[in-house]
Formats: C-alpha cells, structure tokens, sequence
C-alpha cells in the first residue's frame, strides 16, 4: 500500500503561503489530481484552491499528471515574503503530448487544436464506417 505524499519538512514556522490553484477537475481533467511538489517534497494537494503554509524564501513549485507516463510537467520560481499569499495557478493539458501551464495568473489549457482535430479524425473516420456499412 502506498503512502500519503508527506509536506516538505518544517525549517521555522510557517510565515506566508503559497495558495496554489490546480485548475479543472476529475471529469474535465483527470482522476488522479495533478503531483506537486516544493523544492523537491511531494506534498497533498485536490482540485481546487490549496493553500501550503511555508516558510519565507523561494520555493520551487513543480507540477505533472500522470496517467500511462507522466505529462504535464510545469514549474515555477516563487518568493514568499513573511505574511504574505502567494497565488500560483496550474492548468493540465487537454492531451499527453504537451507540457503544463504554470504562472501567477489563471492558465490556458495547451492542446486545444490538436484536441479538436483528433475529434474531427475520429468523426470523419466512423461517419466513413457507417456509409460503407450502408452501401
């Protein structure tokens, strides 16, 4: 049985946040919540708004999905002075075949036209199979 991700070891108490934003949710995403980790520690995290107590300094912030292998992989620089919410938004993309989207403000979606083709591939593919099924 696998172990909860455990938080980064505490180095002082926690003197601002890192209120980190993952984007989308378990039926416009993944099941499985994207993995994040600061400065290397994998720490909880859901959908949603979570806010990671951490002490002041920088903190890198890495994000992936993982699903037949991992994709998705973004991550951020961020400096957290004492006191003080930091927002850090995450957006998964729409296929396996493209990397995250990570920075301060809400993120796009990277994919969107090979999704939408990959649609069209499959539409224009079964209408040929019902046609040829007809004639």
């Amino acid at each position: 049985m696998t172990q909860p991700p455990q938080s980064p070891p505490p180095s002082g108490p926690p003197a601002g946040w890192i209120q980190l934003t993952l984007q989308g949710n378990a039926l416009t995403s993944s099941v499985v919540p994207p993995t994040v980790r600061l400065n290397g520690y994998p720490v909880a995290t859901a959908y949603g708004v979570n806010a990671l107590p951490v002490p002041a300094g920088r903190w890198r912030v890495e994000v992936h999905c993982q699903w037949l292998r991992q994709f998705g992989q973004a991550a951020l620089d961020v400096d957290v002075a004492p006191g003080q919410q930091v927002p850090v938004f995450y957006a998964a993309p729409l296929h396996q075949f493209t990397t995250g989207s990570i920075g301060f403000a809400q993120q796009k979606r990277k994919g969107m036209a090979f999704f939408v083709g990959l649609m069209a591939f499959i539409a224009v593919v079964a209408a040929l199979l019902v046609v040829g099924a007809l004639l």
